[in-house]
């Protein structure tokens, strides 16, 4: 009996052991924590539209080493970049996406601490540097830099924004210590405060300078394209996490080449998408992704992009904000975006090329004929249609608009494209040379536009005045 009773312990051990063996080990989990910038939205085709589209999901890895990981995926949205630094370098955020002054302040911080950041992939950005601005309240007398000595200027600190401001200052001969008084505003903050007059401007990153004069609330008088300094958002990871997960530092980023594929297809769609995220108007979304944007997406790591970077350095290290340096060479690292691009089906080298802005492929709405000349383009974005028409000239989207109006007929927005720069603007905030021909060419800075209108022999008129005598012109002429 006392055998028997021992076999089958024997019995019951070995198969309680057999049994654990059998048991499917618990999965690995690997977090994925992204600090992301919403209402930032040039950073939506990283962020925002990858969460929302569950892009993400679709490519980190599931084979191999990876066939039974767990990901741990958290999305935080931020307001700047400064303080997804400091989550990054505390471990509790992976990657981070932020613009050229406040990443080069997290490869400097980072590297400090030990912990150090790549800067892995560019999200939008622009040659020229435009994105950011200066705006001041509808009644300012203000309309340039230089009218602001003296005055009370707000920027979120540490922004790009921040140096945008400080490098246009200077080159008015104006110092921000001395001439001018400036506070830390986030945006949230200086709309309230251009409302009720208690600024005398807000330099401002994207997208509020175009969204406060959408809104009404502001007159932009300055664009970061006038100092012909490159500008980008990017994104970063934690140097630690990339050399661990390789794989999935490779999956986002191919998650953001699609977004980039998604939004080119359809950029009103998806203006509206980002809309209902953030509350930032599909009209403003749609001036940085639609055709010739204020900004171009590209992920590639282009020289520009590291040229605007070291100017970040340089900036900060004479204006004596930081006391390091940093070497944008080794910060900058694309060996994970050539496999993603490999793996997508892009040609990184010939992307890495390409320094054109999506083109504006229609005709005009109107006539038929051909926009041959991206600086003379101009768009209605009519209520109620999905897609914004285009037109070769201001003045036939004028006709367009009037005639439209006379049918009973709203709009959402109008654009035209300053003959200068190129960058995308407001119609209705736009400062117009009309030649003695009739030709409209717009501008941001009326300064621009008094010197084209000496030019030409023309005068210099706003929207308003030129719908004006359009309007009278209708009435002489009516039967």
């Amino acid at each position: 009996m006392t055998k028997l009773c021992s076999w089958r312990w024997v019995f019951c051990l070995v198969i309680a052991v057999l049994g654990a063996a059998c048991t499917p080990s618990e999965k690995k989990t690997i977090r994925v924590a992204i600090g992301t910038q919403n209402a930032t939205i040039n950073c939506a085709t990283g962020g925002l539209l990858v969460r929302e589209l569950d892009l993400l999901e679709r490519y980190l890895p599931s084979e191999g080493p990876y066939k039974d990981v767990h990901y741990e995926i958290a999305w935080r949205d931020f307001s700047s970049g400064p303080p997804i630094t400091a989550e990054m370098i505390a471990g509790n955020l992976d990657f981070g996406m932020m613009a050229d002054f406040p990443a080069v302040m997290n490869g400097i911080a980072s590297r400090q601490a030990g912990k150090p950041t790549l800067y892995i992939a560019t999200l939008s950005g622009s040659a020229a540097g435009a994105g950011n601005g200066i705006v001041v309240p509808l009644d300012s007398p203000a309309h340039t830099v230089a009218d602001l000595k003296g005055k009370r200027i707000s920027v979120p600190f540490g922004s790009t924004a921040h140096g945008m401001l400080l490098r246009a200052l200077s080159d008015v001969g104006l110092e921000p210590e001395r001439d001018v008084t400036l506070v830390s505003q986030q945006p949230g903050e200086a709309e309230a405060a251009l409302k009720a007059g208690t600024i005398d401007a807000h330099a401002a990153f994207v997208p509020f300078a175009e969204l406060f004069p959408f809104r009404g609330v502001a007159r932009k008088i300055y664009d970061g394209a006038t100092t012909q300094i490159p500008t980008s958002h990017g994104m970063l990871v934690r140097a630690a996490y990339a050399e661990d997960h390789p794989e999935v530092v490779v999956g986002l980023l191919r998650a953001v080449i699609e977004a980039d594929r998604i939004v080119e297809r359809d950029p009103e769609r998806y203006s509206e998408v980002i809309e209902q995220v953030t509350g930032v108007d599909a009209e403003v979304a749609y001036m940085f992704h639609g055709p010739l944007g204020v900004q171009t997406r590209d992920v590639t790591l282009k020289p520009q992009v590291l040229r605007g970077l070291r100017v970040a350095a340089d900036t900060l290290a004479l204006l004596q904000r930081t006391n390091a340096s940093l070497d944008v060479d080794r910060f900058a690292d694309d060996r994970y975006l050539r496999q993603a691009c490999e793996a997508s089906g892009v040609k990184y080298e010939e992307r890495l090329a390409r320094h054109t802005k999506v083109p504006l492929t229609d005709r005009d709405a109107r006539t038929g004929a051909p926009i041959a000349e991206p600086k003379r383009a101009a768009q209605l974005w009519v209520t109620g249609e999905t897609r914004v028409r285009s037109y070769e000239s201001p003045a036939s989207a004028l006709a367009a608009r009037l005639a439209l109006e006379a049918e009973g007929r709203q709009l959402r927005a109008m654009f035209v494209h300053d003959r200068h720069t190129g960058l995308k603007l407001l119609a209705d905030q736009a400062w117009y040379a009309e030649s003695p021909d009739g030709d409209l060419a717009a501008f941001l800075s009326k300064d621009y536009a008094e010197t084209w209108a000496r030019e030409q022999r023309g005068d210099v008129r706003q929207l308003d005045e030129l719908k004006a005598r359009a309007a009278q012109e209708l009435q002489v002429n009516a039967p």
